[in-house]
Parts: C-alpha cells; structure tokens; sequence
C-alpha cells in the first residue's frame, strides 16, 4: 500500500496515490482545506490512484509520505514505475534512508527530515499545528542533494536546508520523536499539555540519552535539527541542578512553541492502525542491543505504547507517571 505519495512525470502531471478513498474523493472535489482554508488545487480522477500499479507512465519524481511499516511495500510498488535516475525523496520518520537506497540507488534516494507537524481530523482536511521546514540530504552526502524541481516543491511548505550528514540528522530527529511522539501517545495530550508535567520532562531527558548513547556508540556525530540541541539535551540527568533546570527550561519553552502539536502516532491508536513505536523507541532498543548499550527506558516505552495499542492500558496520566516511576525504581 502507498498513502499520500505524490509522484511526478516528465509531462509535468502529478498524481496522488492512496489507498484512502475519501482523501481522494476531496481531492477531486477540490474539497482539500489546510487550516480551514479551501486549496485550490483539484486533481482529476484519472490522477488519484489506489496503487502505483494504476499509473499510466514512469515517474521522474516521487515523494514517499508512509509510516514506517509501509515503507517496503512502498517502494516495491514504486521502483518498476521510476524512470532512469528519477529522484525519491523520502519524508518517512525513522532511519530509513539506508532501505530506501538499497532500492533505488544511493544518488537517487534523498531523504528529507520534517521539522513540522500537522494532522487530519478527517480525510482531506489537514491542520498544521507546527511551523518548520525540510533538512534534506543523502547517505552519499552530495554537496546539492536535491533537484531544483524537488527542493521547489518543498519550499511551497517550508524553508529547505541541505545537510551532508544525513544519518546524524536522521538520528537527532529519532532521538526527539522517541521523546515527543511516544510520551504524547502515552499521556494522550498535547505537547504543551505533556510537558507542564515534570516527570513527562524527566521521561524525555532519559530517552535522548539513551539515543545519544546509542549514537556515540555507533560514531554517528549528531546534527541538529532544531534549536533544541540533542547532545545538549542528553546531558540533563547528569549535570548539576542548574544544568537540569535549564533544560527543563528549554523543553517548557519547546511545549509553549508547539503547545498544540499533537502525537501522530497517537492519532494511529486511535483510529485502530499499529503504532510505529518499533521504529522509533525500538529502533534505539535493537541498535543499543547491537552496541551494547542498555536502553531499558525506551523498552518500556516502547511495550507501554503496544500495551495502549491493544486496549490493555488507557493513554492519560496516569500512564505516564507508571512508566516515570518504573523509570526511578530501576535507577
């Protein structure tokens, strides 16, 4: 299955692909609202696929909007429908970009980290509940990663910022979804509501660290992605108490800036899909595995979210605060 992939030939037609049948009903309307205003733009029907398989042509262009999981389903589907040395940026979260090069080429696979957030409380209507742009770059770490066409298309939604490490970017933006999106799927809240809560705070300072350890232990050189400087942030549990406090300051300031930023993996629970947790929290947990590194906050993180997925736990609070005190009885 592919989900919201747009992907574009050398005739300059765009095309739409997802599974979703309302989404694209509301593109062929031209029904498609971004914070409550109507977009223009309207895509024929013989534009809006199901399956890549429908397409017409081969692609020049491709960017792969996915969750994790779908990720591999994804470019098989895809790779037969690219044209030679077609581009494939990818915006999927995780540290995917060594999978999406395998299948297409390590020149041809760009990744692009979003600095952004946004959600769809119903199909074709999206909110932005983020400001923030794209940092974009290959494994191959070229100087001009990006086409003109690709990196235009991005701009119309946020600044493009080019980076020739890739994997630390990748890493840092890993390292603070782990933290974010986890903790707001298991307190069921908003950023801002979560971190007014100190032991949410907490919990976030000891999954980036376990990250960053991991990181280290790999030689992987962090890059920051956001003026909230993982390595910085990582140092939390073990500075003095002006050092806690200032970052307890900073991840305040971090939930007022993106107090309505709500988990999207949350919103996955919720309308009963599997959460990408695996890819996140369990990522750290199999590469720390690897290095030697324990992990044991993400691991609990990571069953607590399967817990939710199931229906055996309720996200809120009180959730939250059992993992922060399980979190202070194995320290």
């Amino acid at each position: 299955m592919l989900a919201s992939t747009w992907v574009k030939n050398g005739c300059d037609s765009i095309y739409l692909v997802t599974p979703n049948a309302l989404v694209r009903q509301a593109w062929a309307k031209g029904e498609v609202t971004l914070n409550h205003q109507t977009l223009s733009l309207g895509l024929p029907e013989e534009q809006l696929l199901t399956r890549i398989e429908e397409a017409p042509c081969c692609f020049d262009l491709a960017f792969l909007a996915v969750q994790p999981d779908q990720l591999a389903p994804s470019l098989e589907a895809l790779v037969p429908h690219l044209a030679p040395g077609a581009e494939v940026v990818t915006l999927t979260n995780g540290l995917c970009d060594e999978q999406v090069s395998r299948a297409v080429g390590v020149e041809q696979a760009i990744g692009a980290v979003v600095m952004w957030g946004a959600r769809m409380p119903k199909p074709g209507h999206y909110l932005r509940t983020s400001a923030g742009g794209f940092v974009v770059g290959k494994l191959a770490g070229a100087q001009q990663p990006i086409s003109l066409v690709a990196s235009e298309l991005l701009a119309q939604i946020g600044e493009v910022r080019t980076t020739q490490n890739l994997l630390g970017a990748r890493f840092s933006k890993l390292a603070l979804n782990a933290a974010i999106s986890t903790l707001g799927t298991i307190g069921g809240e908003t950023l801002g509501q979560l971190l007014l809560r100190q032991p949410c705070r907490k919990l976030a300072l000891g999954i980036v660290d376990e990250a960053v350890r991991v990181a280290h232990a790999e030689g992987i050189h962090l890059e920051s992605v956001t003026p909230l400087d993982m390595e910085w942030l990582a140092q939390g549990l073990r500075s003095g108490a002006l050092g806690r406090w200032l970052r307890h300051m900073s991840l305040l300031m971090v939930g007022f800036r993106y107090r309505r930023l709500r988990s999207s993996m949350l919103a996955a629970v919720e309308r009963g899909r599997a959460p990408a947790v695996d890819y996140l929290n369990g990522e750290i947990v199999r590469r720390g595995e690897l290095a030697r590194v324990p992990t044991p906050l993400n691991a609990a993180a990571q069953e607590l979210v399967w817990s939710i997925a199931r229906g055996q736990t309720q996200a809120g609070p009180t959730a939250l605060y059992s993992l922060a005190q399980g979190a202070s009885a194995s320290t």
